[in-house]
């Protein structure tokens, strides 16, 4: 509970919040939007917050992601200026925070998802079977690539970098015949009337983390801890959890062509499902799981361990252009 004390500062639960959360993001109309919403939703519990553009290495470089250098390319920068002390939360698209822990930092909420789909965005066609043969689908992700090659082999895969209104205007350009992005950024910007169909989970299953965010704290920093505690929803902290942690026992990287979906059932325990897939998406190999919710780093494992009984390392060696082994 949120009061005002005698000083006109905010107290919320016995603790005085007597400066500002400085919150440092991305610029891009995305990460604005995201950092935007967990201000006002701090600010609406009695915190004052600031916000601190930070520009990333995936900010400023032109190429295709998978071939600049790998992972922590829009995370980088803000995690050094969470360290540093110049910003005291970082807000993340969480699928795009490598799982590797990081010395000083922890992960200190998750807030409600948005959808965690993936949407094609076309003009031609209302759905993927309906994509005229050969058509040009434009997408930066080796995942979108592997699934969507292995439903529709004929279909031309096309790099596209850049933020979602760069990548509409180049559908809007005749650049591409369709886009594949992710629903959640769409729906937070308004544009969920450009999408023409929202990928089954059967089909494409998401990005790990996709639809979340990420709230990363430094580990000593308890005011800040318990501040974000209030915008945490445990039951998509435990399902990103369990893909993040199945993630990271594959050592697959937020670039390989692996997907997840984790979710609470009806009667509240955690599912996982996930999937491996060769970057032709030729070979696609398949893992599911259920647990209590406090056991979602478990169940991340344990989904791990069936993709690695049935090959997953070696098509994740192949996708990045390593020999099998």
């Amino acid at each position: 509970m949120v009061v005002t004390g005698e000083s006109g500062r905010a107290v919320w639960s016995g603790m005085t919040v007597s400066q500002k959360v400085r919150i440092g993001t991305r610029a891009s109309q995305l990460a604005l939007w995201q950092s935007n919403w967990v201000a006002e939703q701090l600010r609406s519990h009695g915190v004052s917050t600031e916000i601190i553009h930070i520009t990333t290495q995936g900010d400023v470089t032109a190429g295709p992601l998978g071939q600049i250098g790998g992972q922590g390319l829009f995370t980088k920068e803000i995690q050094r200026a969470l360290l540093d002390g110049r910003v005291d939360l970082a807000v993340h698209s969480l699928k795009d925070l490598p799982t590797e822990p990081i010395d000083g930092l922890t992960l200190g909420a998750v807030p409600p998802r948005a959808g965690s789909g993936d949407a094609l965005i076309t003009t031609t066609a209302s759905s993927i079977e309906e994509l005229p043969h050969g058509a040009r689908v434009g997408t930066g992700s080796a995942r979108r690539k592997a699934q969507l090659l292995h439903v529709r082999p004929d279909l031309v895969m096309a790099e596209i970098r850049g933020n979602l209104d760069t990548r509409l205007r180049k559908l809007e350009e005749g650049l591409y015949d369709a886009l594949v992005l992710a629903e959640a950024g769409l729906t937070r910007l308004g544009w969920e009337h450009r999408i023409a169909q929202v990928l089954p989970k059967a089909l494409m299953l998401p990005a790990v983390g996709q639809g979340a965010l990420g709230l990363e704290i430094r580990t000593d920093d308890h005011a800040t801890r318990r501040v974000v505690a209030l915008l945490d929803d445990s039951p998509t902290h435990a399902a990103v959890l369990a893909e993040r942690a199945m993630l990271a026992a594959l050592r697959g990287g937020c670039l390989a062509p692996v997907g997840a979906w984790g979710r609470c059932n009806a009667s509240g325990g955690l599912l996982l499902d996930a999937v491996v897939l060769s970057h032709d998406g030729k070979q696609r190999l398949t893992a599911s799981g259920e647990s209590p919710l406090q056991e979602a780093v478990q169940l991340g494992r344990h989904v791990a361990e069936q993709l690695q009984v049935q090959g997953a390392a070696e098509l994740i060696a192949g996708s990045r252009g390593a020999p099998p082994k």
